[in-house]
């Protein structure tokens, strides 16, 4: 009986977990590995995510939880093919200057439900790049956010790239660019 109810509860559980998931829509972008690409987009075509513990996991490792008011806002999902021997330098750059956008990208294998935010457990590479809480020396933020080492050396990998608005920002027109290194 005690084994009965162990198993029902784990039964319990993986229902709560699956029926709490949400559900992203992600853009493929078919780009050619040998040209940059400006992408118009907005952030009201996304959605706020629920659960952002996916990125400070040690197998994700995108940002740290202290961070985490910096992607609260709408995350606009999308996905490009990283053919191997390519690298891609992928920036965000809101049209108003004065919008504070976030910016992530994780590579893995293939895509599937499994592997979308907030259901990424893993991934290859995580990077993300937000507004800094204090100045570096030697280095300069504008409103404009970069992640770098989207690549793929020796097999193709495929690449999903969240915009996210800052603090909640649900709203606001920007451009995404993808440069090949």
């Amino acid at each position: 009986m005690k084994r009965f109810l162990s198993i029902l509860s784990i039964i319990f559980l993986s229902l709560n977990v699956s029926l709490g998931q949400q559900s992203f829509k992600v853009t493929h972008l078919p780009l050619d590995a040998k040209m940059d690409a400006g992408i118009p987009g907005n952030l009201n075509t996304g959605q706020k995510m629920n659960d952002l513990s996916w990125a400070w996991q040690s197998n994700v490792a995108c940002f740290v939880q202290t961070q985490q008011k910096k992607f609260t806002g709408n995350h606009v999902l999308y996905s490009i093919d990283v053919p191997s021997g390519y690298e891609y330098e992928i920036t965000v750059t809101p049209k108003d200057p004065s919008l504070n956008l976030s910016l992530y990208g994780y590579m893995v294998g293939e895509i599937s439900d499994n592997n979308i935010v907030p259901r990424l457990s893993s991934c290859i590479r995580c990077e993300a790049d937000f507004k800094w809480d204090y100045k570096k020396r030697g280095l300069v933020q504008d409103h404009s956010r970069t992640i770098k080492y989207i690549l793929a050396t020796t097999q193709p990998y495929k690449a999903i790239i969240g915009v996210v608005g800052a603090e909640g920002l649900a709203e606001g027109d920007y451009v995404l660019r993808f440069k090949r290194k």
